[in-house]
């Protein structure tokens, strides 16, 4: 059965999609309307045809109600982020905490009806979770949703597991990812942060992986809704005999992984098209190993949802070398092209692009130019693609390059920085390969981030942008000649520097923290608690052995003693970078050793504003219609300096009210803005910053706003509320 509606949702539903015929004829508007899909519909437009809250009143929202879904104050409470937009079904939301435990809320009041925790009975791994999906068929409702290294699916009624669902309501997501992998798919990291999507008796689901050297293919998989049994397996990255697979050096497949959806996916139910995004490959920055194009990587895929063959894909980056993985799911929007109706994927990226795809063909509607690519000063062993794509419409929402124009002028002091920290480096190329000196480039943290965007049935796309310059080097691995790499470090180095630099102290703006003085916040235990474990983006490590996980501990705390690993665990320079066929991990020449915003000596953005912006970009022509700062530092403005907008995290909603709701800044505040203007409309102070993506919906003739409250990324401080507003 497809995922559909008790026989009330519906019909709330049907006329909710013709609310507009309903009014001309002077008919009464629907009393509920449900947002029961992760993106408002299968389709992830974001929008609801709802017009309660319009333009001429939302300034007087007010709280109708609160729900703390995780008390911070408890003394062993450990600030995790919340990214969950609910879904509401009949009256009934339901969504996740930080703690990753499932509830359901009466819609209207928040009043809890049950709660469900997923380790009530094994060692919790904790992530983040931007969403769950709702499957029904006759009297049968479930919930499915991932928590750690499962899928759940949960009675949506009661909150029970269902029992014949895997093993008494879970099944692994280690299934699918080793296929013929000479390891253990218990020994692979695999996660999900973003839920997947439900086609008929399906539920199809990407991953979230290392990024590094450990990581395991990205493989797409479909799970029997009923039974939680493994249907089919679409490779990322292609195997012996599939299509894509010359775009590979031989066999690497064995060893690389990445090529993952990890943003969330939408579906085309009348085509039985799943739409989605792909990652970057292992490693990030550096490519010796994955000579080639490297498909499915960097890809917009149309998979059909019954069998999991490829439809189509378009692959955006070429052997991506500055993780410039799809970040967001693409939006399904119908636009006005040439005169013609056409059913359309948009697809927009981080480096602040917009690729418009025709649905059937995966052809640009726009033009798509290969433009050169700089290959010169690549790393050894490195073979950059020489061209990538550039789409010619629309143009960019965020910046592409830096230059010296775009050096902050907010004091000469920071001005006077942040030069000569340009002079230091390279720039001027958003296809410059990295360097050991640094490399300073947009496209990490946004333009578009996994907040996604929104569209009107007009085809106007909203989507909000991060304007943010990452400062990034690239270090030699140590051989195994150099006496300072003991057993635990040259672990280190294999594991853990891709993330948290060979200098140990990692870029926290990405949520990578800070190890060099790790033994001064956690013990020991609590250290090799989190390598067995995981935590946030940080994966399990249990491909490693618990004593060479003994041995990172023992480093990190300064407590190893200095014998020497045989001299094959280390990675000598070579002239040649070979492929070991089936030697996992894979050991790469150079790796990761700053990743870090830049910023200005007193902690703002290194270039002059805007830092965020919020867009309206009209796809059936291409143009903007507005762009527009999208938060502030209430500092600057009492000083006289224009909104400067912020970094933000978390994407708009779109309403027949003519509204695009939004949060997701530094400020910590939700915001409604005029559609048609980019005019603010409403903002209310949140409790805590809001990086997840509002929902809309209607109970009994009320419209409600609902957000996810709490986000410790960049020092913000934690929350476990959701909130909802209605008019008084």
């Amino acid at each position: 059965m497809k995922p559909r509606l008790g026989s009330k949702a519906r019909k709330v539903v049907g006329l909710s999609l013709f609310a507009g015929t309903l009014m001309a004829l002077g008919c009464a508007r629907p009393q509920n309307e449900n947002w029961p899909y992760y993106g408002g519909n299968s389709g992830g437009n974001r929008y609801s045809s709802l017009d309660q809250i319009n333009t001429t009143n939302v300034h007087t929202l007010q709280v109708a109600w609160t729900y703390l879904s995780t008390d911070t104050a408890k003394a062993d409470y450990r600030p995790r982020e919340i990214q969950c937009q609910p879904i509401v079904i009949d009256g009934i939301l339901f969504a996740t905490s930080p703690l990753l435990e499932l509830f359901a809320l009466k819609a209207d009041t928040g009043e809890e009806l049950w709660r469900f925790n997923p380790f009530a009975e094994k060692t919790p791994r904790y992530h983040s979770n931007r969403g769950v999906m709702y499957w029904e068929s006759g009297e049968e409702q479930r919930i499915l949703y991932t928590a750690g290294t499962s899928l759940y699916a949960i009675d949506a009624k009661t909150g029970l597991p269902i029992p014949n669902f895997g093993d008494n309501g879970a099944v692994s997501l280690h299934q699918g990812v080793g296929d013929n992998l000479e390891r253990d798919e218990k020994d692979l990291a695999v996660i999900a942060t973003s839920p997947g999507i439900i086609y008929k008796d399906l539920v199809i689901m990407g991953s979230t992986l290392s990024e590094s050297a450990t990581a395991p293919p990205g493989h797409i998989r479909a799970f029997d809704v009923r039974t939680g049994e493994l249907k089919w397996v679409f490779h990322t990255i292609p195997q012996p005999g599939e299509f894509g697979y010359d775009t590979w050096p031989e066999d690497t497949w064995k060893v690389l992984g990445g090529a993952n959806n990890w943003a969330g996916m939408v579906m085309d139910e009348e085509r039985g098209l799943v739409f989605l995004g792909t990652g970057s490959p292992s490693v990030d920055f550096y490519g010796a190993i994955r000579h080639g194009q490297n498909l499915f990587a960097n890809c917009v895929l149309a998979i059909h949802a019954a069998t999991g063959k490829l439809a189509w894909h378009y692959q955006i980056v070429h052997h991506d070398l500055w993780d410039r993985d799809i970040a967001c799911p693409p939006n399904l929007i119908t636009v006005t092209h040439n005169g013609k109706k056409i059913d359309a994927v948009a697809q927009a990226t981080k480096d602040g692009l917009v690729f418009l795809l025709d649905r059937d063909t995966g052809e640009p509607l726009f033009p798509v130019e290969e433009i050169p690519a700089l290959t010169d000063f690549a790393l050894l062993g490195e073979a950059p693609w020489p061209t990538q794509p550039q789409p010619t419409k629309p143009a960019p929402f965020s910046r592409q390059v830096l230059t010296e124009e775009d050096i902050t002028r907010r004091t000469p002091e920071a001005h006077d920085f942040v030069k000569k920290r340009w002079l230091e480096t390279r720039s001027g190329s958003k296809f410059m390969p990295l360097s050991k000196e640094g490399t300073l480039y947009f496209g990490i943290g946004g333009g578009a981030n996994w907040g996604g965007n929104a569209s009107d049935p007009e085809g106007i796309l909203y989507q909000n942008s991060n304007e943010m310059v990452w400062d990034v080097k690239l270090a030699e691995i140590p051989s195994a000649t150099d006496p300072s790499v003991t057993a635990g470090r040259s672990l280190y180095i294999t594991h853990c520097a891709h993330c948290h630099g060979l200098d140990n102290k990692g870029a926290p703006g990405q949520d990578f923290p800070d190890l060099s003085q790790v033994a001064t916040r956690l013990s020991a235990k609590e250290i090799a608690a989190i390598l067995s474990n995981g935590q946030g983006r940080m994966p399990a490590f249990t491909h490693l052995a618990g004593a060479d996980r003994d041995k990172i501990t023992a480093y990190l705390t300064g407590t190893e003693k200095t014998d020497k690993l045989p001299d094959d665990i280390h990675n000598p320079i070579a002239a040649e970078v070979e492929v070991a066929s089936g030697a996992f991990p894979y050991k790469p020449a150079f790796t990761l050793n700053g990743l870090n915003k830049f910023l200005d000596p007193d902690g703002y953005p290194a270039i002059t504003p805007p830092w965020g912006t919020l867009n309206a970009i009209d796809m059936n022509t291409g143009e903007f219609l507005w762009q527009v700062p999208l938060g502030e530092y209430p500092e600057l403005t009492a000083q006289g300096i224009s909104i400067t907008g912020t970094e933000n995290y978390g994407g708009p909603v779109v309403t027949a009210g003519g509204l695009v709701f939004i949060a997701g800044t530094k400020d910590e505040r939700i915001r409604a803005f005029d559609k048609q203007t980019g005019k603010v409309l409403w903002e209310y102070q949140l409790p805590a910053a809001g990086f997840a993506t509002p929902a809309t919906y209607m109970v009994d003739g009320t419209q409600y706003l609902v957000i996810a409250v709490g986000g410790v990324k960049n020092g913000h401080k934690p929350g476990g509320t959701y909130m909802a507003f209605a008019l008084p």
